[in-house]
């Protein structure tokens, strides 16, 4: 059962947390000290509560906290060695850890042992950021909240800092919080309530000044050019620039992506100060170690054209590269951890929005809200003051510290498709559903891609959120449709990796019986439908320079003749020789094209319940209920073939175990020897 003290904790740090004006998502931290009865004694102890390592305050529960005893934590004072050797302490702090489970404490946790109040939070708004950021800030932080809050200059989050506020407050009776100069706010309460109430009243004290006295246009006026395209044509120009920024954003590690045009974004893009400032880069810790030190600007006017804007996007990121290595050549020392990339994670193209990247959707989506925390802290800055953020070299000992690089060596291994983003067609249900799902459950961002939206909605909602699917409509017989959904993929997730030509229907017909409808029909869908993905995808692959596959699920029927299937099996036939051609034209790019030859599947099939299934049992004299059974009876295994069985294959030919391996059709039939590969 949880504390009280702990549940109280757990509401405020809700509450704090659901509001993006208080903090960002996973930034600051929040605690409480309280009594609890010691199991092993029976005498009562007393314990701080402190968000963990790596939680998020809107979010937070139970689990996500470290609890310490406090007479054990406040004994550190006793052996800290000093600022030189403050880093030593963070493993102490397991030595002070009260009970089993529950989160490792973080770099932060001496903040809130040390300081003597109840209830302590340390947050990351923009407006308190403006005012940290500001080259005046502590004459701003006198002038803005006289002497309730007091100025602490920058120091680097860790032991010492957690001491230099403990005694502030000590010497500062009247205080209920600080501005950390270049990084955020701390406030504390005898309560939990009070606590709370301090921090909102920094907050939006701060605001209201920066509203009341900030100037109208601290960015300057709008560069004539760079003004936001029209929404229809920023997002066509998006799209079209997504796959290579990408692969621009990935040349060190594969990256997944989010696109942002928000009019904090434009405005900011349009203004004469932006590459000033965004050269600057970001000062909280929070901001920078998900966006990197600087964002990449394009310095070409919105109107560009995609031949121009993607030539200089191409000679800028070879500068970004350079700069980035010469940041870290200037700052390493003989222990920092190895460069971990020199590409960036923000792009930023004026007219047009931003593009950030991450290892997964999420991440990629919070850098981006980072960024725009960070735009919104340079207006407040600019708006009163000059905005100043921590030194280049502060920002590496925090980028490159030994404690950020554990946190790092402790995540958890990636899935085998984590970072890949994959166009399932026909995924809403069968076969398409099942590969979707597989796909999702191996770390893959998934587009559901289906001619019912509302269905493909539906099951890419049974994946997860819009960080693990979307869905989109999807008719593969229409190159406008096709070219549509890959542009939403390209916005939703920044490429696309992985291709699964899926989406198909049959007609149970004898020769005589099929009219040149049903044929027309039959070819639009799976052989012109599997063209159209394919050229549309691949253009969008061979502009990210990331390889890829391209994966047709053709059938058994591609190479057996089985009887009244004369318009299913040509082009099934037509599907499988595609795969061929592909695998040839594409390799050179990276690009691997495979297929898939199932049996018939019979379980969630939309074809089998759409009239397929009852001609093909007609055609065999069976009931349609024992179809599924009448297929298997045939094969060598006598095993059904079902939706995850292919899904399985997928997963095989797209993962890494099949690297070198293209033009090649796995059947997946339980063994049909008249289909047997020759």
């Amino acid at each position: 059962m949880t504390n009280e003290t702990a549940a109280a904790l757990i509401a405020r740090s809700h509450r704090l947390g659901a509001d993006p004006a208080n903090t960002n998502y996973a930034g600051g931290n929040t605690s409480a000290k309280g009594t609890e009865t010691d199991p092993v004694t029976g005498e009562p102890v007393e314990l701080l509560w402190v968000k963990g390592s790596g939680g998020d305050l809107g979010t937070l529960t139970e689990s996500g906290l470290a609890v310490l005893r406090l007479d054990r934590f406040r004994s550190l004072v006793n052996v800290y060695p000093g600022v030189d050797r403050e880093d030593e302490m963070v493993a102490a702090f397991d030595y002070c850890l009260h009970g089993k489970g529950g989160a490792a404490p973080s770099i932060d946790t001496a903040m809130h042992g040390l300081v003597d109040a109840a209830h302590v939070d340390h947050l990351h708004p923009d407006s308190g950021i403006a005012i940290a950021t500001a080259a005046d800030g502590e004459r701003l932080t006198g002038e803005i909240f006289g002497d309730r809050v007091v100025w602490v200059p920058w120091r680097r989050p860790g032991f010492q800092l957690g001491l230099d506020i403990a005694e502030i407050k000590r010497q500062n009776p009247q205080a209920i919080g600080t501005i950390l100069g270049g990084h955020g706010i701390t406030a504390w309460g005898d309560t939990s309530e009070e606590a709370e109430r301090n921090s909102l009243w920094i907050i939006e004290t701060a605001q209201r000044h920066l509203d009341e006295h900030g100037s109208a246009a601290p960015f300057g006026a709008s560069r004539e050019g760079f003004a936001a395209l029209p929404e229809a044509e920023r997002r066509t120009k998006a799209a079209a620039l997504a796959a290579t920024i990408r692969g621009l954003a990935s040349r060190d590690k594969p990256m997944v992506g989010h696109y942002t045009d928000s009019d904090v974004v434009l405005d900011f893009l349009a203004s004469e100060r932006a590459p000033e400032l965004a050269e600057l880069g970001t000062s909280c810790p929070d901001h920078f170690l998900r966006t990197k030190v600087k964002p990449m600007l394009l310095d070409l006017p919105a109107d560009a054209s995609i031949e121009a804007s993607v030539a200089r996007l191409t000679e800028l990121h070879e500068q970004y590269r350079a700069d980035y290595q010469a940041y870290y050549d200037a700052h390493a020392t003989a222990d920092s951890p190895a460069i971990r990339g020199a590409d960036p994670l923000i792009v930023l193209v004026p007219g047009v929005g931003m593009f950030s990247y991450g290892a997964n959707k999420q991440t990629a989506r919070v850098a981006g809200e980072f960024y725009v925390n960070a735009i919104n802290v340079m207006r407040g800055a600019e708006s009163i003051s000059t905005y100043a953020p921590i030194s280049d070299a502060e920002k590496f000992r925090i980028e490159y510290w030994a404690l950020e690089e554990a946190k790092l060596q402790r995540m958890p291994k990636p899935k085998t498709h984590q970072g890949r983003i994959a166009f399932v067609t026909g995924a809403a249900s069968g076969i398409g559903k099942a590969i979707a799902t597989r796909l999702a459950a191996e770390g893959a961002c998934v587009v559901v891609a289906d001619l019912d939206l509302e269905k493909a909605q539906a099951a890419a909602a049974e994946l997860g959120n819009a960080d693990v699917a979307i869905g989109v409509a999807a008719n593969v017989a229409d190159a406008d449709g096709v070219q549509a959904a890959i542009d939403a993929t390209l916005l939703a997730f920044g490429g696309i990796d992985l291709v699964v030509n899926n989406a198909g229907l049959s007609l149970s017909k004898p020769l005589l019986e099929t009219t040149e409808k049903d044929w027309d029909l039959q070819h639009d869908v799976m052989a012109k439908g599997s063209f159209l993905v394919a050229k549309a995808a691949a253009k969008a692959l061979i502009e990210q320079g990331m390889g890829g596959d391209v994966i047709y699920i053709s059938s058994k029927n591609s190479v057996f003749a089985g009887p009244n299937n004369i318009a299913y099996s040509a082009t099934k036939a037509d599907q499988a020789h595609q795969v061929r051609l592909l695998a040839v034209e594409l390799g050179e790019h990276g690009i691997r094209v495979n297929g898939i030859n199932p049996d018939g599947v019979v379980r969630g099939s939309g074809i089998f319940a759409s009239g397929w299934g009852a001609n093909r049992a007609a055609t065999y004299g069976v009931d349609e209920k024992d179809l599924g059974q009448f297929y298997a009876n045939r094969t060598i295994l006598k095993r059904e073939v079902v939706p995850e069985n292919v899904a399985d294959a997928v997963y095989v030919l797209t993962g890494p175990e099949l690297s070198r391996t293209t033009g090649l059709h796995i059947p997946v039939d339980s063994g049909v020897a008249a289909a047997f590969l020759r």
